[in-house]
């Protein structure tokens, strides 16, 4: 009897050490894949139809045929997927690289505009998806549901049509959310900041503000019970999205500038530079940890964390960290964005999804229906939207043309890592699906995904050369100096830096048309003045480092009297 236990528990070890084997063979693997995408991207750099994102699709359905075919067609992954790594692992580094590297002043002078289209944009967006009006509205009836009435018209009505399974009011809403949110990498890598800044900045910060609007959207209609919607319940989730929004904007700020003052504070740069840089890491990912701690959103609270601490906290620190700190998140943000990439083109030949979604002809037709809806949304809302913004501009240089309206528009019909978390987070446990609706749903998904990833990001260098083949350099293309942006870019005290905190010193057109379109006073120079005034003396920034023994601003005023007597010395010679 002894003998036997024993058997069982050598049994179970060999399998426990085989188990972590094929773990370690996996992470072995997708490690050198993630290894291959980037040499493959770095030699398709130059070329005109791909990118880095459609590298790595490319790459991940490769080598899901090869392992599909390995195992004998019983799965095509070699990692399952987890809503905790996604959500806690890769989504934070991105996001926040996203805040930390933004051009500050181009982001917050079209706040406005990059508001109504992050956030209003969005909802209506998803409120086209959900209700279907692109098409066939003149199919609508009233259901009822619970003694209460939903209107249901177009891709509902030929949803029931296709039989993919019963669908609620609430599975609708979270459709809508989920291919709300857009993925605009494939339309960045093309636009230059220097070049089309007003339009790199406004698909930037669409970008970012539409991912946290979608999640911050699709957790309260999870949060609600709406199977009896009345108007108090309407108003209701309003009110909490809007504060959502602003609490997770607050608090983000709040973590930001508590960094920059602790770091100002006790200048950890004089004894360790490792501290100060781990310090500032840490806090940027307690940022979004503390959001979802107190059910908040983490995309936006991390996103303004980095915003305030590329303004604060990254020059408060020594010159080594902070080039090392503008590597570090840039090459996380890389290899999260490139893992989730490879992942999903692996995660398109799941045979398990696939084997429960018995018609895949029926995923095609969804996919087709919404990909439709996802193009009526975009243009539901960026061009008449894009019209009210430049009404509200007082300067015609900075209103937004036709041509670029196309671009914001083909910029945001591509769906990507956002869409596909979602919808395994409402359609799946735990990377599987057993329901035929949820199957059809998870496939209809990874379709558009891949679908506008590789068709509209090869599309997209050659629309953007043909309708901006010679950007005009204006006055908004300015660069702003305190983004860290670049290694080379200069330090503290450097002379090029002043025309941005040197009121007096500001920057004097060159032209009467450079004139005409530059306005005297903007928002933006009045936060200017109360930033200078009571901010950076509080938590820093540049111009405001204390002076401590051993810091930076110590050896640069150092470098510079002995620069100063070193002239001295040959002019007397």
């Amino acid at each position: 009897m002894v003998a036997s236990q024993l058997a069982v528990v050598f049994s179970k070890l060999q399998t426990l050490f085989t188990s972590d084997h094929a773990s370690v063979v996996s992470l072995n693997l997708f490690v050198a894949l993630l290894c291959a995408c980037i040499v493959i991207g770095h030699l398709l750099e130059e070329n005109r139809w791909m990118n880095e994102s459609i590298t790595a699709l490319v790459i991940g359905l490769c080598t899901g045929v090869i392992i599909l075919w390995r195992s004998g067609g019983k799965s095509s992954r070699l990692l399952v997927f987890s809503e905790d790594l996604f959500f806690i692992y890769l989504l934070p580094p991105i996001i926040f690289n996203a805040g930390f590297k933004v051009k500050k002043k181009q982001f917050f002078r079209n706040f406005i505009t990059i508001m109504m289209f992050g956030a209003i944009g969005t909802l209506i967006s998803c409120t086209v998806i959900s209700l279907g009006i692109f098409k066939n509205f003149t199919d609508a009836y009233w259901l009822d549901v619970n003694e209460s009435l939903m209107l249901q018209t177009g891709a509902t009505y030929m949803f029931k049509e296709m039989d993919i399974g019963s669908l609620d009011i609430g599975d609708f809403l979270a459709i809508g959310a989920i291919f709300a949110a857009t993925d605009s990498v494939c339309t960045l890598q093309v636009l230059h900041q220097d070049e089309t800044p007003l339009l790199y900045s406004l698909v930037f910060g669409e970008g970012v503000v539409n991912d946290a609007t979608s999640i911050v959207l699709f957790n309260a209609i999870q949060s609600f019970d709406l199977s009896d919607i009345n108007f108090r319940i309407a108003l209701k989730s309003i009110g909490k999205f809007f504060y959502l929004f602003s609490a997770s904007t607050m608090l983000g700020v709040f973590v930001g500038l508590a960094s920059a003052y602790i770091i100002k504070t006790l200048y950890f740069g004089r004894h360790s530079t490792d501290r100060e840089f781990a310090l500032m890491m840490l806090m940027a990912y307690l940022s979004y940890i503390l959001a979802e701690l107190f059910y908040l959103s983490g995309i936006l609270t991390v996103f303004f964390c980095g915003i305030v601490m590329s303004h604060y906290t990254w020059h408060n620190v020594t010159e080594s960290s902070r080039v090392t700190t503008k590597h570090t998140f840039a090459t996380l943000s890389f290899v999260a964005e490139t893992f989730i990439f490879l992942y999903v083109g692996m995660d398109a030949l799941d045979i398990s999804t696939w084997r429960v979604n018995d018609r895949p002809r029926t995923s095609l037709m969804v996919s087709s229906i919404l990909l439709a809806l996802v193009m009526a949304g975009r243009a539901a809302f960026v061009f008449p939207l894009s019209y009210l913004a430049n009404l509200s501009n007082k300067s015609s240089s900075e209103n937004i043309s036709f041509r670029e309206q196309i671009i914001i528009w083909w910029a945001g019909l591509m769906r990507g890592a956002v869409s596909m978390a979602l919808a395994y987070k409402k359609f799946s446990r735990l990377g599987q699906t057993e329901l035929r609706k949820n199957a059809v749903m998870i496939t209809s998904t990874i379709t558009i995904v891949l679908f506008s990833t590789v068709v509209f990001g090869i599309m997209t260098k050659p629309l953007i050369r043909v309708l901006l083949p010679h950007p005009k350099i204006t006055t908004s293309m300015l660069s702003e100096a305190s983004t860290p942006k670049s290694s080379t870019m200069p330090f503290l005290g450097s002379a090029d830096n002043s025309f941005d905190d040197n009121l007096g010193a500001a920057h004097r057109p060159s032209s009467i048309r450079e004139l005409l379109a530059t306005p005297t006073h903007t928002v933006h120079r009045y936060w200017r003045k109360f930033d200078n005034a009571f901010m950076r003396p509080v938590f820093g920034g540049r111009g405001f480092v204390p002076f401590v023994p051993g810091s930076p601003t110590e050896r640069s005023e150092h470098n510079l009297l002995h620069k100063e007597s070193s002239e001295s010395d040959v002019c007397n010679f």
